[in-house]
């Protein structure tokens, strides 16, 4: 019998270690809902991207909310000279997580992880696995339990 996404990722998180608390609300329709129903700044809801470095080689990028990847930024950080963002499907396939509820805990595989550098030092709201279920967590705390390479990786967004 599989478990759930959510199941696996709050499993994953409690193995860590990590001090956290679970948060449940129902469907959000932008970050500052989100931000609003976890009772936290926008800037303090993280969002876990999956960017492709090549075949079969991907990581997962913090990006606190209202910021973007700033790619120039992150391709130097890597050594690389091409980075992707890959389909829905893609991502699903190699974190076994929906678009929306992807977290690096849990992950089908334990891809690098990349934190810009605004997710440390300070509480933090990253994704369970399911759409409106998040765990709070110290950034500082987050980074260093995930192994992430803490860099500028990020621009405001528009």
């Amino acid at each position: 019998m599989s478990t759930s996404p959510r199941t696996r990722a709050l499993a994953a998180v409690e193995a860590s270690g990590l001090r956290h608390k679970v948060v449940e609300h129902g469907p959000v329709r932008s970050l500052e809902e989100a931000a609003a129903a976890r009772r936290l700044a926008p800037d303090q809801v993280i969002k876990t991207l999956v960017v492709r470095r090549g075949e079969d080689d991907y990581l997962f990028v913090l990006v606190p909310g209202g910021r973007t990847i700033a790619w120039p930024r992150l391709r130097e950080l890597l050594g690389v000279s091409r980075l992707s963002m890959p389909d829905a499907g893609t991502a699903r396939d190699v974190t076994g997580y929906e678009r929306g509820t992807i977290t690096p805990f849990g992950s089908t595989r334990a891809w690098p992880v990349v934190a810009d550098a605004r997710v440390a030092g300070r509480p933090v709201s990253i994704g369970a696995g399911e759409h409106g279920v998040s765990v709070t967590v110290d950034g500082s705390r987050l980074v260093l339990v995930l192994g992430a390479t803490v860099a500028d990786v990020t621009d405001p967004e528009g």
